[in-house]
């Protein structure tokens, strides 16, 4: 155990309004508090000889803890709030779950806790007992104008506690990836091709159109494209027809191509009940984009991957390596669209295919998050392992988040560290989760006196 000096606090150090209970959770868990004769708030003496378990779920903030009250030694749960009275407030004495909870560990105790029959809990007050210095750190860390609240410290911070936090937040970013893939198959009741087919059109959209190219895969069912796979025109004219890009605009002339999409769009909305789920022009976003990603073009492209490679989720799981898989989505658009990047509008020069960039990030968006759930479902680690091991080969991302961190000093390997550090940017640094970081809580650490 560290034991720290107990100070008094000087001006707004001490304030309680900044604090939260995580705060509380990683002092009592790590001990981080003077324990020198601890007692409870009726002068009864207290000696911790197992904190807990932390537990994420709902019921009290530990469980299986061992202290010892007043000479008698007691197993049970501790709970940690900041005021005493949040006791009464979450209504705690109402929850069977809760009593068994024999030691009630708060910052500022202003209202006595009691169970259910009127009985007090012996409670321990930590406002006084824990460093100063700790407790700034820690406001410096929450209040931090940087994106990355470690960001003048992180050069302090040891490679292998940067590594072992990237990966623990690739493996939590790639559960949760998993988890969505699981949910669409529940929707679409255990069609994998169907899953994959929307997972690869949300994909499609590159973040900016993800939301309407998933409500167009949603609104338009794949078994309904595979009933036309021989024909790509047919298979554009669904596409561009159900996302609302031929209906004509005011003062617009079609030209050949889009004539013929418009009447066979005519004929098979009808005939597939499509007409009550298209989507508006309005909703797809082209403002401050470069044409190749104009979701005009990316529909194009979507439409020939959904041709040449029927049963596209089959196709994929028979891809053994990153090659393999990369050569399934270099597909080209049809010739209309290597020549055009919006309907009606011709191009100076001459539209690429998907290019490589693209390809890996669908790889690492939509075909990795499906390897894996795909793996977990049918309990094959192979399949899992094959995911991770096609995000070791493939080069880092290149993006904003990835950028912030290169100019802290901190260079990605591959895909696998750059996906960690996206995780650890989104869901723990721009949310002030620094306590549940291992790079925050080493900064965190007091030094021992």
């Amino acid at each position: 155990m560290v034991q720290v000096q107990s100070l008094p606090f000087v001006g707004d150090v001490g304030a309680t309004y900044s604090l939260k209970e995580s705060f509380l959770h990683y002092v009592w868990q790590f001990q981080y508090f003077n324990s020198s004769g601890l007692c409870t708030e009726e002068g009864e003496p207290v000696a911790v000889f197992a904190t807990g378990f932390h537990n994420k779920h709902a019921g009290p903030d530990f469980v299986q803890a061992r202290v010892k009250i007043d000479g008698m030694e007691w197993v049970g749960c501790v709970e940690l709030h900041i005021y005493g009275s949040d006791w009464e407030a979450h209504r705690h004495a109402d929850d069977a779950a809760y009593e068994n909870v024999v030691l009630h560990v708060v910052w500022e105790n202003d209202k006595p806790a009691r169970r259910a029959d009127g009985s007090l809990i012996p409670t321990v007050v930590l406002r006084n007992r824990i460093h100063s210095g700790l407790v700034l750190r820690y406001k410096t860390f929450m209040h931090s104008p940087d994106h990355i609240p470690c960001a003048s410290s992180l050069d302090r911070v040891a490679g292998i506690f940067r590594l072992s936090m990237a990966e623990r937040a690739f493996a939590g970013r790639l559960e949760e990836k998993a988890a969505v893939v699981m949910g669409l198959l529940q929707r679409n009741r255990g069609d994998w091709e169907e899953t994959c087919y929307q997972l690869l059109a949300r994909s499609f959209g590159f973040k900016i159109n993800a939301e309407p190219f998933q409500r167009l895969a949603l609104s338009l069912p794949y078994r309904v494209l595979r009933r036309h796979g021989n024909k790509l025109s047919q298979i554009e004219a669904l596409l561009f027809g159900q996302a609302g890009f031929l209906e004509l605009r005011r003062g617009q002339w079609p030209d050949v191509y889009t004539d013929v999409l418009r009447r066979e769009y005519s004929f098979l909305s009808k005939k597939y009940g499509l007409l009550s789920g298209r989507l508006e022009r309005a909703e797809w976003k082209f403002l401050r984009m470069r044409p190749a990603n104009f979701p005009t073009l990316r529909i194009a492209q979507f439409a020939s991957l959904l041709m040449y490679r029927q049963n596209i989720f089959s196709c994929i799981m028979e891809a053994e390596n990153l090659e393999a898989l990369r050569e399934l989505f270099r597909v080209k658009q049809s010739d209309y669209w290597r020549q055009h990047y919006s309907l009606g509008s011709v191009s100076q020069e001459d539209v690429s295919a998907l290019g490589d960039a693209s390809i890996d990030a669908l790889l690492i968006n939509a075909v990795v998050p499906l390897l894996v759930a795909y793996g977990k479902s049918q309990d094959e680690p192979m399949l899992v392992d094959r995911a991770v091991s096609i995000l070791e080969k493939m080069e880092p991302e290149a993006n904003s988040v990835t950028r912030r961190w290169s100019a802290l000093g901190w260079e990605a390997e591959n895909a696998v560290e750059s996906q960690g550090m996206l995780e650890l940017y989104n869901n723990f640094c721009l949310k002030r989760r620094c306590l549940d970081c291992t790079i925050g809580a080493s900064l965190l650490k007091p030094m021992p006196a």
